[in-house]
């Protein structure tokens, strides 16, 4: 196997052990049923081990594939879709489409920051990497603070309850 292939493989490996004893223990993956310290736990084992197999995945994808960074970064791109589509017009489980999503967002991310700080011999844009994170640490805080002033991100009770997760965590909490 490609020297890559091997932690790309791994981290999947440890990402799928995670979701599977999170989903054991507390018959949910639902983030809207984090109320747990248990279950907080869970959650960010998942962030931790998303952000190594993004890392890993967009690598592979990029050097061992031979696809380049930018290219990686729209293959992920039209990846990131799937679950999109899948959930609006085939009916997919908001919470496999929620993950599904979440877990691209990684190698969709390092392929594009990747493609942008990395040399030309590298195939990508080089404008360092340092110059990256300052360009997207700004652009993140950008939007926190607009989602913090707008609230444009806070679910309306009439919506949380139609989306059908106020009914799963009503029998999860015996109500």
């Amino acid at each position: 196997m490609a020297k890559v292939g091997v932690p790309t493989l791994l981290c999947a490996v440890v990402l799928a052990v995670i979701f599977a004893l999170w989903y054991r223990s507390e018959g949910t993956l639902s983030i809207h049923s984090i109320y747990t310290r248990r279950r907080e736990m869970y959650y960010w084992a998942v962030v931790f081990a998303t952000f190594a197999l993004g890392t890993a995945l967009g690598d592979f994808t990029a050097t061992v594939l031979h696809l380049g960074y930018l290219a990686s970064g729209i293959m992920f791109f039209f990846i990131i879709l799937i679950p999109a589509a899948a959930w609006k017009w085939f009916g997919l489980n908001s919470v496999v489409a929620f993950w599904f999503a979440y877990v691209v967002t990684r190698p969709l991310g390092a392929s594009f920051a990747d493609y942008f700080g990395r040399p030309h011999s590298l195939s990508g844009a080089n404008f360092g990497s340092g110059r990256v994170a300052v360009i997207v640490a700004i652009a993140v805080a950008i939007l926190v603070g607009y989602l913090s002033v707008t609230r444009r991100d806070i679910q309306r009770p009439d919506e949380y309850e139609a989306s059908g997760v106020a009914e799963v965590n009503d029998d999860v909490l015996g109500r």
